[in-house]
């Protein structure tokens, strides 16, 4: 099913690769004008701006540091969504979180979230605001070498959780989708323990979390606030 978001604007930090670009490419197809950040990469750019083109929202890339969003959003007029998508991974190969490795994980996690609430209250002034953070299974399950990122991830759940409760009454709902391994087209005995795993019978991919994305993008969303909606086709209610 597709959503319409037409008359909308997002922007989707990392979005022009891997989950970002799902993420960019089910908004675009929404009918919702996108913002692809990125910050580096200008072949990945211009390969993710040729694969939106064509459907029904205009996708423009909008270059700049996610970790800096007051400058990332100072050129912009009006933004109905925001998609924090962007983390860094340090891995804990002995189990325990390192301050060094952990403080850039939060810092990746937190500040492009944090940093956005006071521009966002303004660019998303007197409509339906969405904000919407992308998190993972390892903020509440213990995954190997995933120590640095979980803790963060975990720290983004909370955080969500605050922000909506300042946002809600401006008409902006904050939520996380959270997801487990994603499905990259890899084979390996890792990919397949998992999908054997999966009640629903595969991995997820990134279309299925940009689905969620949508969904909470949608008027009938309006009343989702603070929470953290997780995709993964039953593979976290596994014992």
């Amino acid at each position: 099913m597709t959503m319409d978001l037409r008359g909308r604007t997002a922007l989707v930090t990392g979005g022009t690769r891997g989950l970002g670009l799902a993420i960019a490419r089910k908004l675009c197809a929404s009918g919702c004008d996108v913002y692809v950040n990125y910050a580096r990469s200008e072949a990945d750019a211009a390969r993710a701006v040729a694969e939106l083109a064509g459907l029904p929202g205009v996708a423009t890339l909008l270059r700049g540091d996610a970790r800096r969003p007051e400058a990332l959003l100072a050129g912009l007029d009006r933004l109905d969504v925001y998609v924090h998508n962007i983390s860094s991974f340090h891995p804990a190969p002995d189990g325990l979180p390192t301050l060094p490795d952990l403080r850039a994980d939060l810092a990746m996690a937190v500040e492009p979230l944090l940093g956005a609430v006071l521009p966002l209250r303004d660019l998303m002034a007197g409509g339906l605001g969405r904000v919407i953070a992308v998190s993972s299974v390892g903020a509440r399950r213990v995954v190997p070498a995933y120590a640095n990122l979980g803790v963060a991830k975990a720290a983004l759940e909370s955080l969500v959780r605050y922000l909506a409760v300042e946002l809600a009454g401006q008409g902006i709902a904050v939520n996380a989708v959270s997801t487990s391994k994603l499905d990259k087209g890899g084979d390996g005995a890792a990919e397949r323990m998992l999908a054997s795993r999966t009640p629903a019978g595969r991995l997820s991919t990134p279309a299925d979390v940009a689905d969620v994305v949508a969904l909470l993008c949608a008027d009938e969303a309006a009343w989702i606030h603070g929470q953290v909606i997780t995709a993964d086709g039953g593979l976290g209610l596994r014992a």
